[in-house]
């Protein structure tokens, strides 16, 4: 049978047989034998390359998958998951952030991964929070000890003191934008949770590894006091503890951008 969720996807995108071949890194007729076999499925990395180019989760393109692994106990939240969180097609980040309509919050040590892979994202957010969608950043304290001795694990020369500044720059975008809102908090150093209305990204940090070499989930909630919801719990405590980007002043001789 053929995969018509697969050409349905392409024909959206407006992508070719030739051009998704391309992007997979791939023969066209292997990708002529995706669209006439839909229990054909490709290796996992031509699942996300293909994902990436149409702007869907895999599971859209390939249904049989999702099917054959349907889940009824308490993972059934877990969507997608991706050994590393570079994996995860950009695209993904783009439709959660877009489709937000009530909140959207960044809980990452330092978020610097945004501004790199969504050059406007600043301005995107501040037009969600215009529409009404609760915009929140918790961010490491760059003149934090924990920052200092997480410097000294990565041992990597872009510090985390330096891409938390560079975030800080970005985000003063959003000081007086209503419903923007951006605190300091040490505790989330080992675990990174974005949350976009009932949809989720966490990423847990391993040992001295950055952020994008670390797996990631992609959850949505389906259930009272699943994963999703133990994670916005974890988000949310650690939101309430944190302390005030905009009320706390800047350490003299030191710009957001240095």
């Amino acid at each position: 049978m053929a995969n018509v969720s697969l050409r349905s996807a392409m024909l959206n995108a407006q992508v070719t047989n030739q051009n998704l071949a391309d992007r997979c890194g791939v023969d066209v007729k292997t990708v002529e034998r995706w669209l006439q076999d839909e229990t054909r499925v490709p290796h996992m990395r031509h699942q996300w390359a293909a994902a990436e180019a149409l702007g869907v989760e895999t599971a859209v393109l390939w249904p049989d998958v999702m099917r054959n692994t349907v889940k009824t106990g308490p993972d059934k939240e877990v969507l997608t998951v991706y050994p590393y969180r570079s994996a995860c097609p950009k695209s993904i980040w783009r439709n959660l952030i877009s489709s937000a309509r009530e909140e959207i919050l960044f809980a990452g040590y330092t978020n610097y991964f945004l501004w790199l892979e969504h050059p406007n994202l600043a301005k995107a957010l501040k037009r969600k929070a215009q529409q009404g969608c609760r915009i929140r950043f918790l961010i490491g304290d760059p003149e934090s000890e924990v920052t200092r001795r997480r410097e000294d694990v990565e041992n990597v020369p872009l510090t985390v003191s330096t891409r938390i500044r560079i975030t800080l720059s970005e985000v003063e975008q959003l000081r007086d934008v209503p419903g923007a809102d951006a605190r300091f908090g040490d505790e989330h150093i080992a675990m990174s949770v974005f949350r976009f209305d009932s949809e989720m990204l966490v990423t847990p940090h391993l040992a001295k590894l950055v952020g994008h070499d670390s797996p990631m989930l992609h959850l949505r909630r389906y259930q009272d006091d699943g994963l999703f919801d133990r994670f916005a719990y974890h988000a949310y405590e650690l939101w309430s503890n944190g302390r005030d980007v905009w009320k706390e002043p800047q350490p003299a001789g030191q710009s957001l951008g240095d």
